[in-house]
């Protein structure tokens, strides 16, 4: 069925937050996937923990994803 409310447009302080919320995200990511692959990163840390902390960030970066896609309903 055809609901106005999804079609009503977004403030401009909903437009900012849902824009910081995707940088967020992409800095997560980002970071997450640097800490497994880069190979000769600038500090010492060994390589599982590493990988732990690396998936640690993907996956933090994966639950604020969906919360941002999936606002929760007042």
């Amino acid at each position: 069925m055809f609901n106005l409310k999804t079609f009503k447009q977004k403030s401009p302080q909903q437009r900012f937050l849902f824009i910081l919320g995707l940088v967020m995200f992409t800095f997560y990511l980002i970071l997450g996937l640097l800490l497994i692959f880069w190979k000769d990163i600038p500090f010492e840390i060994e390589k599982t923990y590493r990988i732990l902390f690396g998936l640690l960030l993907i996956a933090y970066a994966a639950i604020r994803f969906t919360r941002l896609i999936n606002p929760k309903e007042d």
